[in-house]
């Protein structure tokens, strides 16, 4: 009997890259791999199914699940997390220098729906006392006009949010002043570039982020990993087979990245930035798995209902296949 062979999308990451370039095996599975981004992957998996195995935005995927016709089914891989204290960018012109300076303002974001601005929006009203109707928020492309909402998605009541200008993008509009800050998962191009009126809102981000994770021991998730539903219903072992792979694959990484003998990412501080990660948050730093993140992916499905994303609460285990959330012991 011969593998199955499956189209897979994902990042070019360290936790991803043993399954790519083969040193970790799918029992099963002949794979055909292809690293991709996120926009990419995500327009062409929710649009047309266009994979057998994909990263998912957990926003979309989310909306999915509450409308009742998901085409994928989640396994308790995370393969991006962020935290988001990084991804507010302000004009520094404007005297914003708090959160509750944002009241009013207008600021841009490329999708309403985004995980990321989900995470945003749930903790900039949690934290810091901001309701996201008390922001006027601003939808385009970041540096291409016109930039779709990868799933149709209505902005509930109260929300006030326009269309950029056509032909206009929200890094140039940020950059010559026509709005106030952008959030994002990328950061605005005219940031990048050293523009002296763009700035973070957090001069801090790192303290500002490890004093959130210190009170509410939340580490935000942002891609879990996708398989067709067709699929695992077609194949009962696929979704266990995904899961002991990739998580696998992460322990390599993990692995990798704490052998500062010779450092395996091109980044000085490597030893003394993950010995501080640990202090805060232990000895696995990216978590896999239902259990231990079952408060972060409540708190995500509590504000994506709130904000009016999904019609209904989702319950944490109807985001996953049941074969990935318990695993055997010896």
């Amino acid at each position: 009997m011969s593998d199955l062979n499956l189209s897979i999308a994902m990042g070019d990451y360290d936790r991803t890259r043993a399954i790519y370039d083969g040193r970790v095996k799918i029992d099963g599975v002949d794979p055909t791999c292809m690293l991709l981004s996120p926009e990419e992957m995500f327009f062409r998996a929710f649009r047309h199914q266009a994979f057998d195995v994909s990263e998912l935005s957990v926003s979309s995927y989310s909306i999915s699940v509450a409308r009742g016709d998901p085409h994928y089914v989640a396994i308790p891989v995370f393969l991006s997390r962020a935290f988001r204290h990084t991804s507010i960018y302000v004009r520094k012109d404007r005297g914003i220098e708090t959160p509750a300076d944002l009241r009013g303002r207008r600021i841009g974001i490329a999708e309403y729906q985004l995980s990321a601005n989900v995470w945003f929006r749930g903790i900039l009203e949690d934290e810091y006392g901001v309701k996201p109707s008390e922001i006027r928020w601003v939808r385009g492309g970041m540096n291409t006009p016109g930039r779709p909402e990868k799933i149709k998605v209505t902005v509930p009541e109260g929300i006030t949010m326009t269309e950029a200008p056509e032909g206009a993008t929200l890094n140039a509009m940020l950059a010559e002043g026509e709005i106030d800050g952008f959030v994002g998962p990328r950061a605005p191009r005219c940031f990048d570039e050293g523009h002296p009126m763009v700035g973070r809102l957090f001069p801090d981000t790192v303290g500002e982020a490890e004093a959130y994770y210190r009170k509410t021991r939340i580490f935000p998730i942002m891609h879990v990993l996708g398989l067709r539903r067709s699929l695992a219903d077609a194949h009962p072992w696929l979704p266990g087979a995904l899961m002991k792979a990739f998580t696998q694959a992460k322990r390599m990484a993990q692995e990798a990245l704490a052998d500062t003998s010779a450092t395996k990412v091109t980044m000085p501080f490597v030893e003394d930035n993950l010995a501080r990660a640990r202090a805060l948050m232990g000895g696995d730093i990216w978590p896999y798995g239902l259990d231990v993140n079952r408060k972060t992916l409540e708190k995500f499905l509590e504000y994506h209902n709130a904000q009016g994303l999904s019609p209904r609460k989702v319950a944490v285990e109807e985001l996953f296949h049941p074969a990935t959330v318990e695993a055997y012991s010896l």
